[in-house]
């Protein structure tokens, strides 16, 4: 495996691309190029998880595609989600719509320049995101043909395509995005810094609110996608996940969605590889990376050799 940080734009290491590139063998593709999934961790747009960054590439990786974890512009530069959120706090530009988003084309990009040297079928490259992380996907997988991309960029629409987004207990609609009734002081102190980091205020205003909606904003290039959610999920609801659902049948979208009654917020593989705590894993929840695993197989066509042709 080839693993690799990469910074993503010149003068900032906060934004980077590390790599998990299997190295190929005649006993298995033998120079044919592999499906790639991009993954961008949460943390509320404040930080970004390492849980959900190298525990899910190495599951993607056992899958048989090359991985690639994407730290996307957030809050803190340093990554790290450490806040204060009983006091109010400055609105940083990098992390406000549409930066983040717009990572995740510069990853998208570069993967796609280097996809002979890395061996990368450009017709397999897929996003996967947790919770703000799959927020920040589900908005580039109904903005990728859009000018605020494409303009952006100078480039073709179809350069920024992704073939499939995978969500895990993403936000979806800002509208609904409310503190939880428990009154849990740190729910609501992140809920606010959240929405100061992703919006640029605490208090937005309805079209602020549309601009960063994805459930309401399914188009005919939304690319099939994978959903999972818990129904204990306290912090993001799962209604977040049911209305993306919605939105994506209505719009004839083809999507998969998967609701796990057990599990708190931020379940990540939801097994001792991403766990800190007994109460991070859950062995019906980590169900969804084989059921991811046999989804992708249906939208992906691997190219293996005949084993009639390598034995000869």
């Amino acid at each position: 495996m080839i693993c690799e940080k990469i910074n993503l734009i010149e003068g900032r290491g906060d934004v980077s691309l590390t790599t998990y590139i299997l190295e190929d063998s005649p006993e298995m593709l033998d120079g044919k190029n592999r499906g790639a999934v991009i993954i961008c961790p949460g943390g509320g747009y404040l930080g970004c998880s390492d849980r959900e960054g190298e525990p899910v590439a190495m599951a993607f990786a056992a899958m048989g595609y090359h991985a690639f974890v994407l730290r996307y512009s957030v809050y803190n530069e340093s990554g790290k989600m450490s806040l204060d959120f009983s006091k109010p706090i400055p609105v940083k530009e990098r992390s406000v719509f549409p930066n983040p988003m717009l990572d995740i084309g510069r990853a998208m990009l570069h993967i796609r320049k280097n996809a002979e040297a890395w061996h990368v079928n450009t017709d397999m490259i897929a996003i996967c995101g947790f919770s703000a992380g799959g927020h920040n996907c589900a908005m580039y997988s109904v903005s990728w043909s859009k000018p605020v991309l494409t303009g952006y960029f100078g480039v073709n629409a179809e350069m920024l395509r992704p073939a499939a987004c995978i969500l895990g207990y993403p936000v979806t609609d800002y509208f609904l995005m409310k503190s939880p009734d428990s009154g849990d002081p740190f729910a609501k102190g992140l809920h606010y810094a959240s929405s100061v980091a992703i919006m640029g205020t605490a208090e937005p205003s309805e079209d602020k609110l549309l601009e960063v909606s994805p459930a309401r904003l399914i188009n005919k290039d939304t690319p099939p996608t994978f959903i999972w959610s818990t129904f204990e999920d306290a912090l993001v609801p799962v209604q977040q996940s049911a209305l993306l659902v919605s939105a994506l049948a209505e719009h004839g979208i083809p999507f998969e969605a998967h609701f796990f009654e057990k599990g708190p917020h931020g379940l990540s593989t939801a097994t001792h590889a991403s766990s800190g705590a007994v109460i991070e894993t859950d062995a019906d929840a980590a169900g969804w990376v084989g059921l991811c695993n046999a989804w992708l197989m249906k939208r992906f066509t691997f190219q293996l050799l005949d084993t009639r042709e390598w034995q000869k």
